[in-house]
């Protein structure tokens, strides 16, 4: 407890910038603050603060260690809030991306919710079919579709996918239906331009073995709803997710092609950095997917087009 309540008393003055401004807060002497600091300094071995009769600054280390404690007393505050009696209270800006597509239909509208259930945290949600550095770009969570590239990334699965070769009964009536996967060749093939979910090429089984294709054909795009609606209008061969095409499907607008080569179910995942203790929004978050994508009646009632 005392070693704990150094590391408060150095984080509460390093951010007031003062001992009496600190101890004031705590409503303690200024002298209690000081001799916490103190013996936080000697057990360290190093000078954290240069205090002046005028002001109080960070010395090289103490700058360090700030970031340190201010992480770690983030984490126990998160901790000793999602175990309390009064129940988690989650708070702060939330950052998450997911594919444009799949994030409209199926992250969006699952906001409002979360944040109804979460009054203290505010959301921001990139929609980008490209494959975003979470790390690099501030991300705090990725909802992705398809298989996950080994990585430092953990990722929770929270429902399986199933993609589809799919084609408009126009584009086959003019080009032929294909037999087997290596005719995909011959065919005008709609594929995504950026490296989204299809760097590995179209999923196949083929003697038993699954099979990456790289296709192509005269039109690509980095927009998934964009092949969508090429190949509704005719345009070619695409290769879609089920909660994307299944309605078309039924409705008879796109007709499933090598249904006995289907690749195996792959996954849509929630994707985070590795940390010991992620920000309780974070874990929130992803329980709300979970809990949503987890249910059968979710994908079940999911039956309008995009």
């Amino acid at each position: 407890m005392d070693r704990l309540k150094q590391i408060e008393s150095f984080v509460a003055v390093a951010a007031r910038g003062s001992l009496t401004a600190s101890a004031l807060a705590e409503g303690v002497a200024p002298a209690v603050i000081g001799r916490r600091i103190d013996g936080l300094e000697e057990r360290l071995g190093v000078k954290l603060l240069l205090r002046t009769t005028r002001r109080i600054t960070l010395t090289h280390e103490g700058s360090a260690y700030l970031e340190d404690c201010q992480r770690l007393l983030a984490d126990l505050a998160s901790a000793e809030a999602s175990v309390s009696a009064g129940g988690v209270k989650a708070s702060g800006h939330l950052r998450v991306t997911a594919p444009a597509g799949f994030g409209r239909r199926h992250v969006a509208p699952l906001v409002p919710a979360f944040l109804k259930a979460h009054p203290d945290v505010s959301l921001s949600l990139n929609l980008s079919d490209r494959v975003v550095d979470i790390v690099n770009e501030g991300y705090d969570c990725a909802v992705r579709v398809g298989e996950m590239p080994d990585s430092n990334l953990v990722s929770v699965r929270l429902a399986d996918n199933r993609r589809l070769c799919v084609a408009a009964p126009a584009y086959l009536a003019r080009a032929g239906t294909p037999a087997t996967p290596a005719e995909l060749s011959r065919h005008d093939c709609l594929t995504l331009s950026s490296d989204a979910s299809q760097t590995r090429g179209w999923a196949f089984v083929v003697d038993g073995e699954v099979a990456h294709l790289r296709l192509g054909g005269r039109l690509d795009c980095s927009d998934g709803q964009v092949l969508h609606q090429w190949c509704l209008q005719g345009l070619g061969i695409a290769w879609r997710s089920t909660w994307e095409v299944e309605s078309d499907i039924a409705s008879g607008r796109l007709v499933e092609l090598l249904r006995e080569h289907a690749a195996p179910p792959n996954g849509i995942y929630a994707v985070f950095t590795q940390r010991k203790h992620l920000p309780l929004r974070v874990r929130l978050w992803i329980d709300h997917l979970k809990h949503c994508f987890g249910d059968p009646g979710y994908w079940a009632a999911d039956k309008e087009s995009p």
